[in-house]
């Protein structure tokens, strides 16, 4: 959606409409380190396979965490990429983890989220699933179901009830987020677009106006049709395209649910050179008042 990024792999998914590995997500200066991580393991399975690899097309995907990270260490080498993909599993942490430690959203502690949509079609059910990795967006312009969350905040900062945090609400919308959505239903890579293109409906209810330095990149896959390479012929199911509303309602609606998530799930963290950011746990209240007066 805004290429201010450094991912890797996008150009040929887009051509092919095809994945070949795992998707990575990471910092920005690990992008080369998992990269190469990644064609390693994929070399390691080829073999292993009995396949010989001469190409492979690694997507790595990434966010700026340096505001509490010493960015220039680069710390994640090969195993750390292994042991992530040995460890992948259907129930994993949220918040302040892996890519997700050192980053900010709105102001806030950011970090991985998820949200998922059942969509009905055709007297079948369809799931629509998608991981955040959340470093976007102001304080200021923080909103949760419409409230100015963020002005709120602030001003309980400028009255001396919280903390002063590290975001003082003028700080520009930068850092991006990496939208990653999954489904079951017959999509095809045009129509994948489409949907994804509606992440950005959900960033924007949040307050993101998708500043020029924030990098919102958006890729996803379907797991309903079959990819060969036998053959001169693929036969593949789609849904029919005036169906496709369902979806974008779906794909709007995970998105603002995985960003909070991503804040409600982080808890505090002091960073390098003694930067602070808040949790949004921290104004429980707040979203608690919203809960039940809505």
């Amino acid at each position: 959606l805004n290429g201010f990024g450094k991912s890797l792999g996008l150009v040929q998914v887009e051509e092919l409409g095809s994945l070949e590995t795992p998707i990575f997500l990471t910092n920005t200066l690990n992008v080369g380190l998992v990269h190469d991580a990644a064609v390693g393991y994929m070399i390691d399975r080829c073999e292993a396979e009995g396949e010989e690899l001469r190409s492979v097309n690694p997507v790595v995907l990434e966010c700026n965490d340096s505001s509490l990270s010493d960015i220039r260490e680069r710390p994640v080498r090969e195993e750390h990429v292994r042991r992530a993909i040995e460890a992948a599993c259907e129930d994993f942490a949220l918040g302040d983890v892996g890519a997700g430690k050192g980053m900010t959203c709105h102001g806030l502690k950011g970090g991985i989220g998820t949200a998922s949509r059942i969509v009905e079609l055709g007297g079948r059910e369809y799931v629509l699933g998608l991981l955040v990795l959340a470093n976007h967006g102001r304080l200021a312009d923080l909103a949760v179901a419409g409230r100015p969350v963020g002005r709120e905040i602030l001003a309980r900062r400028a009255a001396g009830e919280a903390g002063p945090g590290d975001a003082l609400g003028d700080a520009p919308d930068k850092g991006s987020a990496i939208l990653v959505y999954a489904t079951d239903a017959p999509l095809d890579s045009r129509q994948l677009g489409r949907v994804l293109r509606r992440g950005s409906v959900g960033l924007a209810r949040l307050g993101s106006y998708i500043g020029h330095g924030s990098g919102e990149v958006f890729v996803g896959f379907s797991t309903a049709n079959a990819i060969t390479v036998e053959g001169d012929l693929r036969q593949i199911e789609a849904v029919n395209e005036s169906r496709l509303d369902r979806f974008f309602r779906a794909a709007a609606e995970c998105a603002e649910e995985a960003v909070l998530d991503s804040m409600a799930c982080a808890s505090a963290v002091i960073g390098w050179r003694g930067n602070r950011v808040e949790s949004l746990a921290e104004y429980g209240d707040l979203l608690e008042d919203i809960v039940h007066h809505p």
